[in-house]
């Protein structure tokens, strides 16, 4: 087993994300509350990396920007030049810093940081110079396979676009995520070429120059494949955010809030809620939003960026924001509290 080491983490956000029929850059996009990539990030958080990297290409400013409030290092990955050219541009980035790297991508708002850290566990334990996440689906389409010998020992990823038939058929794919010894890293991307039917630097070249190079390649195969597939379409944007939103309202009622109906509840993270207060149904509270203890939110009510104390009773379809609300107050139905008025 190899000893601890330093932690670095890149995370991939340079892409356009053409799918999304949007100008935005995809990592940009938002799922429950906030920019995709931000869930992201915060996974990594717990894993308390020396550096944590983002590769910035497609609308870096507003991704910078977006991401200000992280402690992160921003690389520009100036060309498109595929998943392995935007990892080599870290390069320098991480000249001073050894150890293992954790890749991953910024579209895959669903990670739980304790499969990430099972991950590293399993590359730790086996000190190999490379670990793969893998899952396996029922319709693997558009994902690249993870190809095997008979004694199941990982060979090589081959990309959908350049699988055969029988390639294709593979349920077990790949999921992005790489836990890589830098040493290793940057020398094999300096191996990887374009021959490929997409013309681009692939980072799961890094695979296939592992095994050639005498290496047995880790795979940590995930659990549960919704949480590692990237967003790529609105369509599984709003997948993503009923499954947060799912999470969210879990980990609330496990809490003491009552919820009459969470399917229809979304609760910003950046909220908090006291015990013993009840939501009915088709509510939303967002922004950093505070719930007193014993409170009672009738349906259709919308609160942002307000303070509702304790034992308040909000009647069915009020707005309440930038507002506060004392302790024991009783709004009527169809209420408006739009300035910054103290109830």
């Amino acid at each position: 087993m190899k000893t601890s080491r330093s932690l670095a983490t890149i995370t991939l956000a340079a892409g356009k994300g053409t799918r999304m029929k949007s100008d935005k850059a995809k990592v940009l996009h938002e799922v429950f509350f906030e920019p995709m990539v931000h869930h992201v990030i915060r996974t990594t958080q717990p894993l308390t990396a020396e550096r944590s990297i983002v590769i910035v290409g497609h609308q870096k400013e507003a991704v910078t920007q977006a991401l200000s409030g992280f402690t992160l290092t921003f690389v520009e990955q100036k060309e498109q030049n595929g998943t392995g050219h935007a990892v080599l541009c870290a390069e320098e980035a991480l000249e001073d810093v050894d150890g293992t790297v954790l890749i991953l991508c910024g579209d895959s708002p669903l990670l739980l940081t304790r499969h990430l850290r099972e991950m590293l566990e399993v590359h730790d334990t086996t000190g190999t110079v490379l670990t793969i996440m893998t899952t396996s689906l029922d319709n693997p389409a558009n994902y690249g396979r993870i190809i095997t010998d008979n004694q199941n020992n990982v060979v090589k990823i081959i990309e959908e676009k350049d699988a055969t038939k029988e390639q294709r058929i593979i349920k077990e794919i790949n999921a992005g995520i790489y836990c890589v010894e830098k040493e290793f890293l940057f020398k094999a991307l300096k191996q990887v070429t374009t021959d490929n039917s997409q013309g681009e630097m692939y980072l799961t070249d890094i695979v296939e120059i592992a095994v050639r190079e005498g290496f047995s390649v880790q795979k940590y195969n995930h659990p549960v494949p919704a949480h590692v597939l990237g967003v790529n379409s609105r369509i599984e944007l709003s997948e993503a955010h009923r499954e947060l939103q799912w999470r969210r309202n879990h980990e609330l009622m496990a809490s003491g809030i009552t919820m009459h109906n969470p399917a229809t509840i979304s609760v910003a993270p950046k909220t908090t809620m006291s015990p013993d207060s009840t939501l009915t149904q088709n509510i939303t509270i967002s922004g950093r939003s505070a719930i007193g203890d014993g409170s009672f939110i009738e349906p259709g009510v919308f609160i942002h960026n307000a303070v509702i104390g304790d034992n308040v009773h909000v009647g069915a379809n009020s707005i309440i924001c930038d507002t506060s609300i004392a302790d024991g107050t009783r709004i009527p139905a169809l209420s408006r509290f739009l300035e910054k008025d103290r109830a």
